[in-house]
């Protein structure tokens, strides 16, 4: 007996992406990566590190298969390296690195786990800079080639396809701010960067419709924007942030188009109208072309109205919560209740829309013990106050029907290098050697139980029990 209304074919699971995991970056004809320029540079990456090897898993794959297996995960989010199948961009694609992934995808069909793969995870080969990355329109086509040959060889054994992953971030971090790769800062670059990959979504689902059944959707980096008070500045501030990172991408994919009112701030933003960047038709190959929303959600944003200058191209500003808050060991608030009040939003505003958490995790820095393992109790408080925030959203009618956290492994966790660990397992970076935490194993309780156990009632909270050593609640 649970506590919780989960249904049985509820695919529970964990997430990773090739490029914070796999190493092996001169491998079987694995082109360069915009994130292997990036890395190169002088302070892009704290600490200096790079993904050459990271957890190795590349070549210690079948490892990592094993540990979901042995959790009883009944999913497996990984992403295709895009630059180990299309090395040059375009043109014929790299049958090693198809082959390698055709390996993973049926080891994990013979083990009962179904492959969730996403196409881009932000590895965009190096050679499409030429055209200015995802700034340039040429990556769309260059996307929908791609996502047309993963599908081919692995169309029939994928049930649910990714095609792009964080959409925001990308235009953010990596188009007008330069905290990613390819690290440019530019405005203009960044909402061309933000709409290519809207559209390369459209292109990428029209090429693949003939060769695969699976369903298709995209993944976003959803965070509620609360206002910091309750005045009418604050009020507006927050619903123009949630136009900044939610509905810019919610819309066009679900909704028909892009929000009349983030067009404005946009336009205000860049001196000039959007005409030469969203053009006619665009929307339309956008929409109507999503089997279900993938989100991944950390925590929320607190906003207050603020002017506009130089380095504030928006009237807004986060602030950040007052008063006591539970947070991450990066700062990151925890407020498993926003997971459960965006659910239900989604399922109000898109209804019909089948809903997959794909990302959800937090950064602890727990390491082996003397007894070498890893008792990472805020983990699993963690895991078990959104599992519990899910659990309130299905009873409340939400369509959701797979969770995947992330992540499987400690990993490099792209501009902050290997510092920050959200992984299940621990992983030693000089032996890669490979430590699941109690975190996990109480994961796996809960996958068995199919939700939350009922000797755990009472209130579940960021601040719930401890977890004793073998990961199981008294």
């Amino acid at each position: 007996m649970t506590t919780t209304p989960f249904p049985a074919d509820f695919l529970w699971g964990a997430a990773t992406s090739a490029y914070q995991i796999e190493g092996s970056l001169d491998v079987d004809g694995r082109g360069r990566s915009i994130w292997d320029s990036f890395a190169e540079q002088p302070g892009a990456i704290e600490g200096g590190g790079d993904a050459r090897i990271a957890c190795d898993s590349y070549r210690r794959w079948q490892e990592d298969i094993e540990i979901l297996a042995d959790l009883g995960l009944r999913a497996y989010r990984f992403s295709l390296a895009w630059s180990r199948i299309m090395p040059d961009g375009r043109g014929r694609p790299n049958e090693r690195g198809l082959d390698h992934y055709e390996r993973i995808v049926d080891a994990l069909r013979e083990k009962g786990i179904e492959p969730i793969v996403t196409l881009n995870h932000w590895d965009m080969p190096e050679a499409l800079m030429a055209h200015r990355g995802w700034a340039g329109r040429e990556s769309v086509g260059a996307f929908a080639e791609y996502a047309a040959a993963a599908s081919a060889r692995l169309g029939d054994r994928v049930d649910r396809w990714i095609t792009q992953n964080e959409p925001w971030i990308i235009q953010l971090l990596g188009y007008q701010l330069g905290l990613h790769a390819p690290g440019i800062r530019d405005l203009h670059a960044a909402v061309a960067a933000g709409h290519h990959v809207l559209l390369g979504h459209g292109a990428a689902v029209d090429a693949m419709r003939s060769t695969t059944k699976g369903r298709i959707g995209a993944a976003l980096n959803l965070l509620p924007c609360v206002p910091a008070s309750d005045s009418p500045e604050d009020a507006a501030a927050a619903h123009g942030s949630d136009g900044y990172v939610n509905r810019w991408f919610l819309d066009p994919l679900l909704a028909g188009g892009y929000p009349d009112d983030m067009q404005e701030h946009w336009e205000r933003a860049l001196g000039g109208s959007l005409d030469d960047i969203i053009r006619e038709g665009d929307e339309a190959a956008i929409g109507e072309r999503s089997d279900f929303l993938a989100l991944n959600f950390y925590t929320h944003r607190v906003m207050a109205a603020a002017e506009t200058g130089p380095d504030r191209p928006f009237p807004w500003q986060v602030v950040g919560s007052t008063g006591e808050v539970d947070r991450t060991d990066e700062g990151t608030e925890i407020v498993p209740n926003a997971l459960r009040d965006l659910l239900l939003r989604l399922h109000r505003d898109y209804p019909g829309v089948p809903l997959m958490i794909t990302e959800n995790g937090a950064i602890y820095g727990d390491s082996p013990t003397h007894d070498g393992r890893v008792h990472d109790v805020r983990r699993t408080r963690y895991l078990r106050a959104h599992v519990a925030a899910m659990a309130e959203a299905l009873a409340a009618g939400v369509p959701l029907v797979g969770y995947t956290h992330w992540s499987l492994l400690d990993n490099f966790e792209w501009a902050l290098g290997y510092r920050p660990r959200f992984g299940l397992v621990y992983v030693d970076f000089r032996s890669g050697e490979r430590i699941v935490k109690d975190s996990a194993l109480h994961y796996a309780q809960i996958v068995r139980s199919g939700g939350l156990p009922a000797s755990d009632l009472g209130p579940v909270t960021a601040e719930a029990p401890l977890v004793d050593s073998l990961g199981a609640f008294g």
